[in-house]
């Protein structure tokens, strides 16, 4: 699906963006456009579970919980309390949408390239955040707020299914309080490190997916983009031959927060359109069963890297 691509080329910025048919069309070309003009190097990581199966993209009532079932991975994502006053506490809800989903791929990010669980945050983030082209004021800071405050008291449970193994790993994702709730300045709503988990920074150290920042920076208000972009970054380059993913398991994978199969197809066709513009190198192919996947250059060359911390860290996949 790298014809965008070629009809920036041939056609150029301003001829590719008129040529576009439909809206999504246009948003396909916008992050072509984007990714293929960033300059800036940057390599970002994922635990490979959250590559298979991801957050709610909206919204979802403070006390419900997350479940995504696959083939492979089944995600439990329950919320946590915050104390309120006397002897009550509420639920704060499950982290959702793209901001929860950047502040994730920071945290992991930041943890392999430290080799440490203390994740430096407050201005570290903010310049990261940044350079995404994420603003961080008014709104858009109240948002990371809350999503970080939703991730630091959320419990996941990763269940692995793999040939005739399964592994469990149940854990929150961090150890300590991501903020304190002074809000006289934005300064103060910082604590300096977050902690995370032990079983999840091992998990994470095995298994992680190299992710191009630049990417990330051009879908980085797509949420379900982004979880298509992760998910062929992870899959396609160990794949030994084409596999066609059928549609009922892409919408037991991507569709949760949709209803009806339909709906969910029409999203998804347009957001692989916007994965698919800041990964040329995949290899992927639409047709009545499903999607059609096929070995691919991975987004980040398979190599043992060694720039994220010490020890050399080695991408493994889990889960198939």
């Amino acid at each position: 699906m790298a014809a965008v691509h070629k009809l920036i080329e041939e056609l150029g910025r301003q001829g590719a963006l008129k040529a576009a048919e439909t809206d999504a069309d246009r948003r396909a070309v916008e992050a072509a456009i984007a990714y293929m003009s960033d300059e800036e190097a940057g390599i970002g990581f994922l635990y490979s579970g959250w590559c298979q199966a991801a957050l709610p993209h909206k919204r979802l009532a403070d006390d419900a919980v997350w479940k995504v079932q696959t083939e492979r991975v089944t995600l439990v994502v329950e919320p946590g309390r915050r104390n309120l006053a006397g002897d009550d506490t509420a639920f704060c809800g499950v982290p959702f949408g793209s901001r929860a989903r950047l502040i994730l791929l920071y945290l992991q990010s930041e943890a392999l390239r430290t080799n440490s669980r203390d994740i430096e945050l407050g201005r570290s983030l903010h310049a990261w955040l940044g350079r995404l082209g994420i603003p961080i004021g008014g709104k858009s800071f109240k948002d990371v707020r809350e999503q970080a405050d939703r991730l630091s008291r959320c419990r996941l449970t990763f269940h692995v299914q793999q040939g005739g193994r399964a592994g469990l790993m149940n854990q929150n994702i961090v150890d300590a309080a991501m903020f304190v709730d002074d809000d006289s300045a934005q300064g103060s709503l910082f604590v300096e490190t977050a902690r995370l988990s032990e079983t999840f920074f091992e998990q994470l150290r095995k298994h992680p997916v190299p992710l191009e920042e630049a990417a990330i920076r051009a879908i980085s208000n797509n949420s379900q983009a982004l979880d298509i972009y992760c998910w062929l970054a992870y899959r396609l380059h160990v794949l030994p031959q084409a596999r066609t993913v059928s549609w009922p398991a892409l919408y037991a994978q991507f569709g949760s927060s949709y209803k009806k199969l339909a709906h969910f197809k029409m999203r998804f066709v347009d957001s692989l359109k916007v994965a698919t513009a800041v990964y040329r190198e995949a290899e992927v192919e639409l047709e009545s069963k499903g999607l059609v996947l096929k070995p691919s250059r991975p987004p980040i060359a398979p190599k043992l890297i060694s720039a994220v911390g010490s020890p050399t860290t080695r991408v493994q996949p889990v889960g198939g």
